[in-house]
């Protein structure tokens, strides 16, 4: 019985770490935006970093994408037996 309710807890645990991508993603680049925005504002420099810092916030979050699915992927692996631990 608790072996069970610790592959549910960690099925959970996967399910909610993918799903985060949905708004780490677009977060990552809303944020970069505003922040280049922001600067191009203060600095006279529009439309230069409004489109630098757009571009770090897509890199953020494919890379925050990448690194998700490479936690959930070990976990996966590690749960069937497959993994290294």
């Amino acid at each position: 019985m608790n072996e069970e309710r610790r592959r549910r807890a960690a099925a959970l645990r996967r399910v909610a770490d993918a799903s985060s991508v949905g708004l780490a993603f677009p977060l990552a680049i809303g944020i970069g935006y505003l922040w280049g925005r922001f600067l191009d504002d203060a600095l006279g420099t529009r439309p230069w970093l409004t489109w630098v810092f757009s571009g770090f916030g897509v890199m953020a979050g494919f890379l925050n994408a990448f690194r998700i699915a490479a936690r959930v992927g070990e976990e996966e692996d590690r749960n069937a037996g497959g993994g290294r631990n």
